[in-house]
């Protein structure tokens, strides 16, 4: 696949020299597809003060409930909260679920949505009980088998067209269906023929799959899988991102390292981003709005080291704050200038 930009990419001296606040309004020019798992989030909020008497188990008594769009959903709800458009296409049940996601998605701004529906398929949904913003339990319910071949086939067709309307293809993976058997790769292929940079967020150490991506973002553990190489230290992450990087073609690999941060591989030196360690970290949501800022500042043609320190701020506001939190541009912005 030609890893060349698809418009124009800011220079490294234009970037070193234009304001961080000006970097960051360039992504609300950006308009990007994002292909993947849709799924519904749901949050139980309350209070623990007690056991049950009929288990030992605590009571939670239920304060209040959101739902938000979650899974690749999520990566749309981070792309929009940077100010930048969005295709989004996905594949959800005929069910209660899959209802409530559909108006979830279609009532945000700035979303042109194409869910597509499969006759007796289970929404993926995933329901959190939270005790004094602690978690207690998550229950799931799901389907991961792939979706029927003729949505597959409609699904590219639809994506043939969103890929030629806007500047970046990304493939959010959560491994519940949308992305199985070939439609990956065929995606992928399709990115190339019409000179669209693709960044994919693989489900598991499978790879092979999103073979010549320009991007992808393994965590620590699947890139560990994918290689079987070590990656406990900085030199191994980035000897393991190499491996990874000629074995399949991709452009470049930013590893996801957990509490560690993320190391971005391929574009010039390696550089890696650290998160605080004098604070404690949520690290919900964080590959989420990574994935979102990345794609954002590439989609505008800014180039991959700074795309990348976009990320790191990213993830440092999602790590350092509880809860779900989907960052804005002056979040980031925050996060990009120290505190005097």
């Amino acid at each position: 696949m030609d890893h060349s930009a698809s418009q124009a990419a800011a220079t490294p001296t234009e970037e070193a020299v234009l304001p961080p606040a000006d970097l960051l309004r360039r992504l609300s020019r950006a308009n990007v597809l994002v292909i993947g798992d849709a799924m519904l989030d749901r949050y139980i909020h309350g209070r623990t003060e007690r056991l049950s008497p009929e288990a030992p188990v605590p009571v939670l008594t239920i304060e209040r409930e959101v739902a938000l769009p979650g899974g690749a959903a999520n990566v749309v709800r981070n792309l929009t909260a940077l100010g930048a458009a969005c295709a989004f296409v996905s594949v959800v049940g005929d069910d209660q679920t899959g209802s409530d996601l559909t108006g979830l998605i279609g009532g945000q701004p700035g979303i042109e949505p194409w869910l597509l529906v499969e006759g007796g398929r289970t929404t993926t949904r995933k329901t959190r009980f939270l005790a004094d913003g602690h978690h207690l339990l998550r229950a799931d319910r799901e389907q991961t088998d792939p979706i029927e071949p003729r949505l597959s086939e409609r699904l590219l067709r639809i994506a043939r067209d969103a890929m030629a309307a806007t500047s970046l293809t990304v493939l959010s993976d959560y491994g519940k269906g949308v992305l199985s058997g070939g439609l990956a790769s065929d995606l992928v292929r399709m990115a190339g023929e019409l000179g669209r940079k693709i960044v994919v967020d693989p489900a598991s150490g499978d790879c092979a799959r999103f073979a010549g991506a320009d991007l992808i973002l393994p965590t620590a553990a699947e890139l560990a899988f994918a290689t079987g190489m070590p990656v406990a230290r900085d030199e191994e992450i980035e000897a393991a991102g190499a491996a990874l990087m000629a074995r399949y073609g991709f452009g470049a690999v930013m590893a996801l390292r957990g509490a560690a941060g993320i190391s971005l591989i391929g574009a010039g030196a390696p550089s890696h981003m650290r998160l605080p360690r004098e604070q404690p970290l949520d690290l919900f949501g964080v590959t989420d709005a990574v994935l979102a800022a990345l794609a954002a500042a590439l989609a505008v043609g800014l180039s991959l080291p700074c795309a990348g320190r976009l990320a790191g701020a990213a993830a440092r506001v999602v790590a350092t704050r509880a809860g779900t939190l989907v960052p804005r541009p002056e979040d980031l912005l925050a996060a990009l200038i120290p505190p005097p």
